[in-house]
């Protein structure tokens, strides 16, 4: 079941004094099913936020087709089954982290003694259980990252749409964020986020669309984006004959030497007769580890 779908989107904005056209979306399609995590993938400026903008109804598209739960955008109903957390939120300084999410609890038409256990529980959710009674004007650009996510799960919704959530997060905190995406998952909730970050994509995502100005450039399950094919091999060796390091030098390149430990990377194709090589002279096998195309060096594939 398709809980967002985008056909043939367009949106052309008129600017300047002569009302020069510019096209952002270029015709793009994708669908997101339900219970997926959905990863939008592409460069500053490449449509991401624009894209989100139009199925919240925001914006209107110049010509496509776009619904969220097999109905229009512009859908109101379907808007409590939304959270949206905005890319760099924008909050009113002066209220606390409690009553910040209280005032959006009051939005959703959630009763007093329902609120405040949520309050809670999203606070404590997000890593803000001790800065709930802080004013939002003290809160570090994290730390307005993470209350943001919280109001996006105040109304407890179905689908959760996300733009750049993990700006301005430390390691930590992505981690945390990335917790809490898989945590949606498993309840049965369906995330679409934008990024730029391809690590976060490779962790969580269960499929991708790569949009790179105003187009989509590949889309489906990361198993397929990601060429499943090993290029070359990591190797760890223990060997202390001096002329083995010397000769895996001439032969591969950079060789890291740790202690008794040997680092090297080779060719896949060359992996089996290396192996053989080295137990023939009686070198000790710690570790063999394949690598594989990256979603990063597709992206940049796709961006160039």
């Amino acid at each position: 079941m398709s809980i967002i779908s985008m056909r043939d989107v367009r949106k052309v904005f008129k600017t300047g004094f002569f009302l020069k056209k510019i096209e952002v979306l270029k015709g793009i399609s994708f669908e997101v099913e339900k219970g997926e995590i959905f990863g939008f993938l592409g460069p500053n400026g490449a449509g991401k936020t624009t894209t989100i903008k139009i199925l919240l109804g925001l914006i209107f598209s110049t010509t496509g087709q776009s619904t969220i739960f097999n109905e229009n955008v512009l859908n109101v109903p379907n808007k409590r089954k939304i959270g949206f957390l905005p890319d760099s939120p924008y909050f009113y300084h002066y209220l606390t982290g409690q009553e910040f999410l209280e005032f959006y609890g009051q939005l959703f038409s959630l009763g007093a003694s329902e609120r405040r256990k949520k309050v809670n529980l999203l606070l404590d959710l997000v890593g803000l259980e001790k800065a709930g009674k802080l004013q939002l004007r003290k809160y570090s650009k994290g730390m307005l990252q993470r209350i943001g996510l919280a109001q996006a799960l105040i109304n407890d919704p179905e689908l959760v749409i996300m733009d750049e959530p993990m700006t301005g997060l430390d390691p930590v905190g992505r981690k945390d964020v990335r917790d809490i995406i898989l945590r949606l998952k498993e309840e049965g909730k369906t995330v679409f986020f934008s990024t730029h970050i391809l690590s976060d994509v490779e962790m969580i995502c269960d499929r991708i669309a790569i949009v790179v100005q105003g187009k989509i450039k590949g889309q489906g399950l990361l198993s397929d984006i990601l060429k499943p094919a090993v290029q070359s091999v990591e190797l760890c060796v223990r060997n202390e004959q001096p002329t083995l390091i010397e000769e895996l030098q001439k032969e591969f390149g950079r060789v890291s030497v740790r202690g008794k430990d040997i680092y090297f990377s080779c060719p896949e194709g060359k992996r089996d007769e290396t192996i053989s090589r080295l137990v023939s002279r009686d070198a000790s096998i710690i570790s063999v580890i394949p690598h594989r195309e990256s979603l990063e060096n597709i992206f940049m594939g796709e961006i160039k």
